[in-house]
């Protein structure tokens, strides 16, 4: 067996379930590119009555209860990062910010620079936020000195098809689940990510 191109870790908080499937599509694009793949749900903080209010949102708790919890040391593993988070009045949801709120000791010690960034989002409208969304996410790699990657218009479908050169990106219409339009966007961006962040890792390799 080859040995990984690079390392990569999927980081997503998702409500229903919608961000949680564009993150598995863009952890298997990431892979099918030769990258090893962590992904890794935000642990749910909102108050429990806030949660029995929606009954999808109850329902994917209980779902999502064993599945692998995000830590600092997920970030630490990893080449390359992708963030997802649904969108909450313009920016990332409550529970993806307090986490990436605890990664301030990592910044201290300079183990962010370099990392390759990406971000995605969906929302509940087409107008609800989604760039808004990444572009808050992104403010994070900026800070951490990480390498900003968007997901582009590198080929006709990201152009024509999936319309979002931000990153991938879902509009949830009446609590519909991600179409294969943005699950096909989210493995491309895997893919994208795990391509240049293994060219980052050769060139860092080379240089030490």
């Amino acid at each position: 067996m080859s040995e990984p191109t690079c390392t990569i870790t999927v980081i997503y908080y998702s409500s229903t379930g919608n961000v949680a499937k564009m993150a598995m599509a863009l952890g298997d694009g990431a892979a099918s590119a030769g990258a090893e793949v962590r992904v890794r749900r935000v642990a749910e903080t909102a108050p429990a009555e806030a949660i029995a209010y929606n009954p999808k949102w109850a329902d994917y708790v209980a779902k999502s209860a064993n599945d692998a919890v995000a830590t600092l040391a997920d970030i630490e593993w990893a080449d390359g990062l992708a963030i997802g988070s649904p969108t909450r009045f313009g920016g990332p949801a409550s529970q993806m910010k307090a986490f990436l709120d605890t990664t301030g000791g990592l910044w201290a010690k300079g183990v962010l620079v370099d990392k390759v960034g990406t971000a995605f989002t969906s929302s509940s409208t087409a107008h609800g936020g989604l760039e808004s969304t990444i572009l808050a996410i992104n403010n994070h790699f900026y800070h951490w000195g990480s390498i900003v990657l968007p997901l582009g218009y590198e080929n006709e479908y990201l152009l024509k098809v999936s319309g979002n050169p931000y990153g991938a990106s879902f509009v949830s219409r009446k609590g519909a689940g991600p179409d294969d339009v943005a699950l096909t966007a989210a493995r491309m961006q895997g893919e994208r990510l795990a391509r240049i962040t293994s060219w980052v890792r050769i060139g860092r390799e080379a240089r030490a």
